[in-house]
């Protein structure tokens, strides 16, 4: 009998380190939907692993941040990404980016250049105070992230006037929650399906 393939893992977080970030919020709505399809998924703040600006010299002189080695190390282990993505002057958050960087560079010259993206799947929702809900974030953070071997879902979910969608006990409206948990459950199903 052949033995079952493992089971799908989600790893979803916010390019945010802003304590009451709108898109923290939301991703942590998408990962219950995800867990409700029955896939492991955890969330991590990338507040908790900080870096330095990515810098060539820094990097020849000193090698990777502990930091960025954990998180290579974590994307390694997951098959699927959630990730809420900010807008910064109309793109990606700085965040964001630095953390995409640092992680896409080589432990060792052995390493295969790119491992910890390659035949990964990301599902990308964002939210902004802008009439556009971050989607221009979304564009650019696709764009990035497909030309390092990920592949990116199609649906995506934004949210315009983020500071307006909130109520005062930091909650949406039954249907704009139900909307981003849909979201998590769109990848959990997709990955539970490549998984069989």
């Amino acid at each position: 009998m052949d033995k079952a393939p493992n089971p799908p893992k989600i790893l979803a977080f916010a390019g945010s380190t802003r304590k009451d970030s709108f898109n923290k919020k939301i991703v942590k709505i998408a990962v219950e939907g995800a867990i409700s399809a029955g896939v492991q998924t955890d969330y991590i703040d990338l507040h908790d692993f900080p870096m330095p600006l990515y810098d060539g010299d820094l990097e020849s002189e000193k090698g990777l941040p502990e930091n960025a080695l954990k998180l290579k190390k974590m994307f390694l282990e997951y098959d699927g990404f959630l990730i809420a993505t900010p807008e910064y002057n109309s793109s990606i958050s700085g965040v964001l980016k630095n953390t995409i960087d640092w992680i896409s560079r080589q432990a060792t010259p052995e390493e295969e250049y790119l491992i910890p993206f390659k035949n990964k799947y990301a599902l990308l929702i964002s939210a902004s105070i802008g009439a556009f809900g971050g989607i221009r974030s979304v564009m650019d953070t696709r764009n990035i992230l497909e030309n390092i071997g990920m592949t990116v879902l199609a649906p995506t979910k934004s949210l315009p006037k983020a500071q307006e969608a909130f109520d005062a006990n930091g909650k949406l409206d039954a249907k704009t929650t139900e909307g981003f948990k849909q979201m998590g459950v769109v990848l959990a199903e997709f990955l539970k399906k490549l998984k069989r």
